[in-house]
């Protein structure tokens, strides 16, 4: 994919919020998605090594490309229940404050173009966990896409609302 291809589309009146692009990715069950322009790349499964006194989510390090890359175990952070993805599945690359994050997937989807006007606010019947890391959802096919908040989900000082 290249950059010139990832870049928002604009509509009519050459406003660039006319439509946005994103990586979908599958976790337990659920359909996810991360702004197309903040994914460095996507892995497949990888060798990770734990790292003593991290975080829960934390599932441990890995090297990308001579990188030390952190990887974040999404369904413990997401408050899912524990699956195989660390075995099978894949992951997305992201950078946040200047490092980089392997956010661990069950799988990766499509990149789907959506217009702005489809992005609602969170429903108040989402879980109040995935409320604190979303920015909004949209509504495919009787599926609901959460859209995820890179610099909200990684930040691991501060707990999901329970």
């Amino acid at each position: 994919m290249s950059a010139a291809s990832m870049a928002p589309s604009k509509g009519a009146n050459g406003d660039a919020e006319a439509s946005r692009d994103f990586v979908t990715a599958n976790i337990a069950g659920q359909l996810f998605g991360l702004p197309v322009l903040g994914v460095q790349d996507v892995l497949g499964p990888r060798s990770v090594t734990p790292i003593p006194l991290a975080p829960p989510e934390v599932a441990g390090a890995l090297n990308l490309r001579g990188r030390i890359v952190t990887a974040i175990d999404l369904r413990r952070r997401l408050g899912l229940p524990a699956g195989e993805q660390a075995r099978s599945g894949m992951s997305i690359v992201v950078e946040h404050g200047s490092e980089l994050y392997s956010l661990q997937i069950d799988a990766i989807g499509e990149v789907l173009h959506l217009e702005a006007e489809r992005h609602e606010p969170n429903p108040p019947t989402l879980d109040a966990c995935w409320r604190d890391v979303s920015d909004g959802v949209y509504r495919l096919d009787g599926q609901l896409m959460v859209v995820l908040d890179v610099r909200r989900l990684l930040d691991l000082v501060r707990p999901l609302a329970a």
